[in-house]
């Protein structure tokens, strides 16, 4: 079985199937795998995929695995440590079908439900997909010195570094080798995973607050100009100044610093950018927090989109002393095993509420090109915010 715990997936994923358990508990969501790698998928891949699958639905939230987030997350309460305890995967949530060397995954069910999927489902794709093309990665000596010398450097260069790489990992095994290699060299520079599961094994902080698609559910529901607001007011209405990193890029950056107002960015600690420039970005942020008469060295910016070395130390050269700063890496620490790692995304495309048909959702990214969604709700929502 290709997965040892419930837990083996994203912390943010919880968090906000926490947030959707309070708040919109009646919300169906549909999901849709995209291949933006166009890899070809070797013939059976699909039948493989949902043989795994329907293994997932034997994991369970073990009693210690129950204490340990009662510990760690206190922000957690008790009803929903019950409620994911009682929780199984549900393998008809998910359609597969394979047409030649082209794989479809959909997902379809209660968003509550259904938003643990996502990232489980992209490691299995990945694992799977070097598995059965039977590809050879680097030994797992190498593997631990290539994390040592990431480790080792980022140490020399002063900065703060988090494992962000459950979903394109090459396999569960080469994950839990990064994790330790990192715990072992990485010094004070290494403060975390976003994998709850690796974090509870190895004594780190589990990190991450929300993703694009809590976002992208309040555009949907509420519409695309109060989008931002929306969503960090109900977060802060969930975990009252816990978890205060908001993310600034689903309806571009642009459009969400309109809407970061004073009360908003006192509250949260910091942000978190995911695409386009991210030293511009850092100097847009430095400014607006600013503007709000925020001192900015109060403030952290988690960094997190396609970062490897030469990313991070051009980034900390021209934010030193400027503002907070950490890093989320990912497949560059999980899939740097001398393959080529998948391109490779699983995302919301549509939400419905019993007073609301099936309605799709958009991502208008600071990457031109990578919008996600719809053409036609891309179209309107870049009409309906201004955007070029």
């Amino acid at each position: 079985m290709s997965f040892k715990s419930i837990l083996d997936n994203d912390f943010y994923k919880f968090t906000m199937q926490y947030a959707a358990v309070k708040l919109y508990p009646d919300t169906q969501a549909k999901y849709e795998f995209i291949n933006r790698g166009k890899h070809e998928f070797p013939e059976g891949f699909g039948k493989a995929l949902q043989e795994r699958i329907h293994e997932m639905a034997q994991l369970v939230l073990t009693p210690e695995e129950k204490i340990y987030l009662k510990f760690t997350c206190p922000y957690l309460n008790s009803a929903y440590l019950d409620f994911l305890q009682g929780y199984r995967y549900d393998p008809a949530e998910v359609q597969i079908e394979q047409n030649g060397s082209d794989v479809s995954v959909k997902i379809h069910g209660y968003w509550y439900r259904t938003i643990l999927w996502e990232v489980p489902i992209l490691s299995l794709i990945s694992e799977l997909y070097y598995e059965l093309t039977n590809q050879e990665r680097d030994a797992d000596e190498k593997v631990v010195e290539t994390v040592k010398r990431k480790a080792e450097s980022y140490q020399e260069m002063g900065v703060k570094v988090a494992e962000f790489g459950t979903r394109r990992r090459h396999s569960y095994a080469v994950h839990q080798l990064v994790v330790d290699a990192l715990k072992d060299f990485g010094g004070i520079s290494y403060v975390g995973t976003s994998n709850v599961h690796f974090a509870m094994t190895s004594g780190v902080k589990p990190i991450g607050t929300h993703a694009h698609e809590w976002f992208m559910y309040h555009g949907a529901r509420f519409g695309f100009k109060v989008a931002n607001g929306v969503s960090l007011d109900r977060w802060v209405n969930v975990y009252h100044g816990d978890l205060g990193i908001a993310l600034t890029d689903t309806y571009t950056t642009e459009v969400f610093f309109t809407q970061f107002n004073k009360k908003l960015a006192k509250l949260f600690d910091g942000v978190r950018h995911d695409s386009g420039d991210p030293i511009e970005f850092a100097e847009k942020t430095i400014d607006h927090y600013k503007r709000m008469g925020i001192d900015p060295m109060h403030k952290t910016i988690i960094f997190s989109d396609g970062l490897n070395l030469e990313k991070v130390k051009s980034i900390a050269e021209a934010t030193k002393d400027k503002i907070g700063i950490s890093f989320g890496i990912g497949t560059n620490l999980t899939n740097d095993v001398g393959l080529q790692p998948m391109n490779i995304v699983l995302k919301l495309i549509a939400i419905a509420e019993p007073d609301i048909p099936w309605t799709n959702v958009v991502k208008l990214s600071d990457e031109k090109g990578k919008h996600t969604g719809d053409p036609r709700m891309i179209h309107l929502a870049k009409e309906i915010l201004e955007i070029d």
